[in-house]
C-alpha cells in the first residue's frame, strides 16, 4: 500500500527538522492555536496510535473514543491528548519515530480496501493512511513555518490533493452550506512540475495553481488570499474560502497574512 510508504516519508521529513531543534524549542508556540512543538507531536503521536488501535483492537478503539467524547465535554482535546501521551521533547520524538516506522512497515502489507473503525463511518486502511499523512503534513507546516524553513515537497502530496477533492461536499456541509455549483475543474502543478487535472471542465468553475498551495488551503494552513491560486466562478471561490478536508466541527482558515510565508 503506497499510502503507508508516503506516510512514512512525510513523517521522516518532519523528523529530520525536529532532530535539529534545541530543548527550549519544544516549548515554543507555533502559529496554530498557540500549540507548542510538543503539542504538535503529542497530537500526531496520539492519532497515529488511535489509527493503529482501530486496526488491531476495535473494542479498545471504541473505548478510547468513548473517553475522548467525555473529555471533549469537559477539558477539551489538548488536556486529553497530553494526559495520554506523557513523553516530551526528544523522548517524545523517539517514541513517535518508533511508532510511525513500525506502523508504516506493517500497514504497507495490508489490502488497501480493509475496513477499520473511526470516529464517523468506517474507512479503508488506505483512507486512514492518507489521513495520517495529511495530518503529519499539515501540522508539520506550522513547525516548518516556526523555524523559518521551507519543506522540500514531493509528489506524494497527491494523496492530500485527492483528500481535498473527496471532501468538497463536506467543506460546505460542515459549515451548514450547500455548494453553489459543481466541484471545480482543477489544474494543479505538482512539486515535480507534472500537471494534474481533476474534475469536469464543462461547468465554468476552475482552480489553477500549485498543488502544494491547494493542499495548504484545504488543510487550513494558509488563507487562500496568501496563495497564488486562481479561482474562476462562484463555486470555486466559495470552496477555497471554506475548504476543510478534516473531520470535526467547522473550522475557519487563518486570517489573511497571519500564516503567510515570510
Amino acid at each position: 500500500m503506497q499510502q503507508a510508504i508516503d506516510f512514512l516519508d512525510e513523517s521522516e521529513t518532519l523528523s529530520t527538522l525536529l532532530e535539529t531543534i534545541s530543548d527550549h524549542d519544544w516549548q515554543t508556540q507555533t502559529a496554530f492555536k498557540n500549540w507548542t512543538v510538543n503539542d504538535v507531536l503529542v497530537h500526531l503521536h496520539f492519532w497515529n496510535m488511535a489509527a493503529d488501535l482501530s486496526l488491531n483492537d476495535s473494542d479498545a478503539f471504541a473505548a478510547l473514543f468513548g473517553e475522548l467524547a467525555s473529555a471533549m465535554q469537559q477539558g477539551g482535546l489538548r488536556p486529553f491528548e497530553n494526559a495520554k501521551i506523557r513523553e516530551r521533547g526528544t523522548e517524545l520524538l523517539h517514541v513517535w519515530q518508533d511508532r510511525y516506522r513500525d506502523m508504516a512497515e506493517r500497514w504497507s502489507d495490508l489490502d488497501p480496501k480493509t475496513r477499520v473503525k473511526w470516529a464517523g463511518p468506517d474507512m479503508s486502511v488506505r483512507s486512514s493512511m492518507t489521513a495520517r499523512q495529511m495530518e503529519t503534513w499539515s501540522h508539520g507546516q506550522e513547525v516548518f513555518d516556526l523555524f523559518g524553513k521551507v519543506r522540500e515537497e514531493k509528489d506524494r502530496i497527491r494523496n492530500v490533493v485527492i483528500l481535498g477533492i473527496n471532501t468538497f461536499q463536506w467543506s460546505f456541509k460542515v459549515h451548514g452550506m450547500e455548494p453553489p455549483g459543481e466541484m471545480s475543474y482543477l489544474t494543479l502543478a505538482a512539486p515535480s512540475g507534472v500537471i494534474w487535472n481533476f474534475g469536469e471542465s464543462n461547468h465554468g468553475n476552475t482552480i489553477t495553481g500549485s498543488a502544494v498551495e491547494f493542499c495548504q488551503v484545504v488543510t487550513q494552513t494558509r488563507n487562500v488570499a496568501d496563495t497564488g491560486l486562481v479561482m474562476t466562478g462562484a463555486c470555486a471561490q466559495a470552496w477555497m474560502e471554506n475548504a476543510q478536508c478534516f473531520a470535526g466541527p467547522p473550522e475557519q482558515p487563518p486570517a489573511p497574512g497571519t500564516r503567510a510565508p515570510k
